[in-house]
This record gives structure tokens, C-alpha cells and sequence, in this order.
């Protein structure tokens, strides 16, 4: 009898497990980690400093829209209020309720 089966088996199952956890390996990589794509460009926004700047603008004009009245949609009623007011109509609004 000889041990050239009983050896070669346990190789097959090795090599055939690494390869499965190498093919594992590729299309976790593939498919589902993230890759580096370069400047995304759809928005127009290709610097850090740009985007600081148009954070800077937003946040100037939502501090601006939480302290002053405008209309929304005039035809519908809707007014923006400032928050200080908004929140003062809620309490009373409840407090009225039974």
C-alpha cells in the first residue's frame, strides 16, 4: 500500500480552501470596500476651501432664515418664523388644549 493518496488529499483540502478564501478575499475587495474615485465633481465643489466656503455661506444663511419673517408660499399662508417665535406659538397652541 502506499501513503500517496492519504497524503495528497490533505493538500487538495488545503489548497482548495485557500483558494476559496482568495477568491473570498477579491470579491470583498471588488464589491464591497471602498475605492479611492479621485474629486467628485458633480457639484462643482473640487477644493477643501470651497467646500469651507459654501458650509461658511450656508450656515450664514440658516442664522439668517432662524431670526427673521418671510413668506413661504404666500398663496398657501406658510411664513417662516423666527425660532425664538415659533416655539413661543407652539406653547401657547398646547397650553390651550385640554
Amino acid at each position: 500500500m502506499s501513503d500517496s493518496p492519504a497524503k495528497s488529499a490533505p493538500l487538495i483540502t488545503v489548497l482548495t480552501v485557500l483558494a476559496g478564501f482568495a477568491l473570498f478575499v477579491l470579491v470583498v475587495d471588488k464589491f464591497y470596500l471602498p475605492h479611492q474615485t479621485g474629486a467628485f465633481t458633480g457639484d462643482g465643489i473640487r477644493t477643501a476651501e470651497q467646500r469651507k466656503e459654501n458650509l461658511a455661506k450656508l450656515h450664514e444663511k440658516q442664522g439668517r432664515q432662524a431670526v427673521t419673517y418671510a413668506w413661504v408660499d404666500q398663496k398657501a399662508g406658510v411664513v417662516q418664523l423666527p425660532l425664538d417665535r415659533a416655539m413661543e406659538l407652539t406653547l401657547q397652541h398646547y397650553a390651550s388644549k385640554p
